[in-house]
């Protein structure tokens, strides 16, 4: 039996070494091949990094555009996932009460099964059907365009992060659901009122950490803002604009370009991305250890 603890030991201290190394070794890439285009501005003095224009054929190569449009875009589908997360996520807890009512009982299960499906759909399959479906009537809605814009993208965007937000929440929640609900059952108040006034309140946290997952998940993306954003590199004034992200600038650039200066791009855009993703995994360990405490 002590042979066997000291085999699994020794693979799980193995595993964590290998894991460790591979995401050092990711770090150190990027940085490696970032740092050179972010000291020597692409090797020229008339060339900005850090600009609003992205003409490669006019010799711009500013990223500006693509941060901005991962930012938009991402913050657009949270601001409209999240209250719908939160709707979603109290009426499963609402629904799940023996004392609900039977067609609350009953959707309560097809609902929750929905939902967990939704995870395991593939990206490019919200996309592909949102061509064929979505993009037509935000194009006859709109009078004209392609209906590629950041409106297509960032409605889509919401929907493949709602049921992510609906499980963090609720696993969050329930938790102090079951806790609260026999104690507020006592005082006159129903399962709405206790998540309402009470649960939700102390829930603070994680309904804060299913914000910041989203975002984090929402500026990771690619195939979503690469199907359906337009990718034109510019700042959208409007929901009709198209916009391009630092993912899809990425995956464009990579399939198109092969050495020179719009190439390099890649380095700053991927180091960039590694940034903001590694400030999104900071700040939920932060809230973690705060829910701890």
């Amino acid at each position: 039996m002590s042979n066997n603890h000291k085999s699994a030991g020794f693979l799980l201290r193995l595993a964590t070494a290998l894991t460790v190394s591979g995401i050092g070794l990711i770090f150190l890439m990027v940085i490696a091949f970032a740092l050179p285009v972010f000291t020597s501005n692409y090797g020229s003095d008339d060339i900005e990094l850090f600009s609003w224009h992205w003409n490669p054929v006019r010799n711009q190569f500013g990223i500006l555009p693509m941060i901005a449009g991962s930012v938009l875009l991402s913050v657009s589908a949270v601001a409209l996932s999240w209250p719908l997360a939160l709707g979603l996520c109290s009426w499963l807890l609402n629904s799940s009460a023996p004392y609900s009512s039977v067609s609350r009982r009953l959707l309560f299960r097809p609902v929750s099964g929905l939902v967990r499906f939704m995870t395991a759909v593939p990206t490019v399959v919200y996309g592909f059907v949102a061509i064929f479906l979505m993009v037509p009537l935000i194009r006859d809605v709109m009078g004209g365009g392609s209906g590629l814009n950041w409106l297509s993208a960032a409605l889509v965007l919401s929907l493949l992060l709602l049921p992510t937000m609906v499980l963090v929440m609720e696993a969050g929640l329930r938790p102090r659901m079951e806790q609260l609900h026999l104690t507020t059952a006592a005082l006159g108040f129903n399962r709405l009122q206790s998540l309402t006034y009470f649960v939700l309140p102390q829930g603070r946290r994680c309904l804060l950490t299913a914000l910041v997952l989203g975002f984090g998940r929402g500026v990771g993306d690619t195939l979503i803002a690469l199907m359906l954003s337009g990718n034109w590199p510019q700042l959208p004034s409007l929901p009709g604009d198209s916009l391009r992200t630092l993912t899809a600038h990425m995956a464009l650039v990579t399939a198109n370009e092969v050495g020179g200066m719009a190439y390099n791009s890649l380095f700053a855009a991927g180091a960039i991305l590694l940034l903001i993703n590694g400030s999104v995994s900071l700040a939920l360990r932060r809230l973690e250890r705060g829910a701890d405490q």
